[in-house]
């Protein structure tokens, strides 16, 4: 004899509860790790308003050219302290964010009883695959909030943090590939293009903290 459907309701919800796995220490560690890379851009920013400010030396650029670099100047020195400092505490956020929705993706799964719209390497690849980049991670939070809460509206903080991120791009496409060398002497051309996609990586961290806290906030009502 079938049971209930009410019955079956609450047996999927106390199977659900015997797999779902525990968010928070992977959200807490996705925060404060945005809360320190965003700290290290807005440094990474002072320095090269420092910069610009100062201008650029009679001696010209570091990189010489022919293989030529002439002496660091004491604030270009600590530019590579402070460039080395930012691109570690930004591997750091990478990690842990990464982290944090591998997770909320298997409990996206167990809740909804159905497989998520992209296979787990687009947790990764989607990050780094051209064209595919400028969709495939905001589909993959959409698409774990749509299957823990079906029945809400996807938070505001989600196209705030993808559309930041998207604005802050140009950051990395121009020192894709540079030496710290040849940063510092984009920063004596051209700092306003640089601060401008700066601000919006700062921005969208702080919009990714939102992200992570009402996504977890979601799955953790199932928790208990």
């Amino acid at each position: 004899m079938r049971a209930p459907a009410g019955q079956d309701c609450r047996v999927n919800d106390q199977i659900a509860q015997q797999v779902l796995r525990p968010v928070q220490g992977h959200a807490r560690s996705a925060v404060v790790t945005l809360v320190l890379a965003g700290a290290a851009w807005v440094t990474r920013a002072v320095w090269q308003v420092r910069l610009a400010a100062t201008g650029l030396p009679p001696s010209g650029p570091p990189d010489q050219g022919d293989g030529r670099h002439r002496p660091l100047t004491g604030l270009e020195n600590s530019y590579h302290i402070v460039s080395s400092l930012t691109d570690a505490a930004t591997l750091l956020c990478a990690i842990a964010f990464l982290w944090w929705l591998l997770r909320v993706r298997d409990n996206a799964h167990v809740l909804s009883g159905r497989p998520p719209r992209h296979a787990w390497p687009w947790v990764f690849l989607g990050w780094i695959v051209p064209v595919a980049q400028l969709w495939v991670p905001r589909g993959i939070v959409v698409d774990v909030h749509q299957r823990s809460a079906p029945k809400e509206r996807l938070p505001r903080a989600v196209n705030w943090w993808w559309g930041l991120w998207l604005a802050g791009i140009p950051s990395g496409l121009l020192v894709s590939g540079a030496s710290t060398d040849e940063v510092i002497a984009r920063v004596y051309t051209d700092v306003r293009l640089l601060l401008a996609a700066d601000v919006a990586v700062v921005a969208a961290a702080v919009a990714a903290v939102l992200v992570v806290r009402e996504l977890t906030a979601v799955q953790q009502k199932h928790l208990g």
